[in-house]
């Protein structure tokens, strides 16, 4: 293999290392939570930056499947979990 090819190849793998470590590490904190919603209910496990942010998150994911349309997301966007456990990694 020519050198430059390796040298390409080095420097991809090397910027793809970085990312995923800059991914990962401004990642504190790790939230599931459980919404009911119109007689259903799922879980979803989220991170964040913040407890807040991975919370959030979360409950997002956790709406997803069983919310139909853009009214019942955001409703149920605004649902008390019925499990909410976080901790900060």
């Amino acid at each position: 293999m020519k050198r430059s090819t390796l040298l390409t190849v080095a420097a991809a793998l090397a910027f793809a290392a970085l990312l995923l470590y800059s991914t990962l590490s401004a990642q504190k904190a790790e939230c599931e939570i459980c919404v009911s919603f119109n007689g259903r209910e799922n879980c979803a496990t989220a991170r964040g930056a913040d407890e807040l942010e991975a919370e959030r998150s979360a409950q997002t994911t956790a709406c997803g499947p069983i919310a139909a349309g853009m009214a019942e997301t955001i409703n149920c966007g605004n649902v008390r979990p019925i499990v909410r456990r976080c901790r900060t990694t």
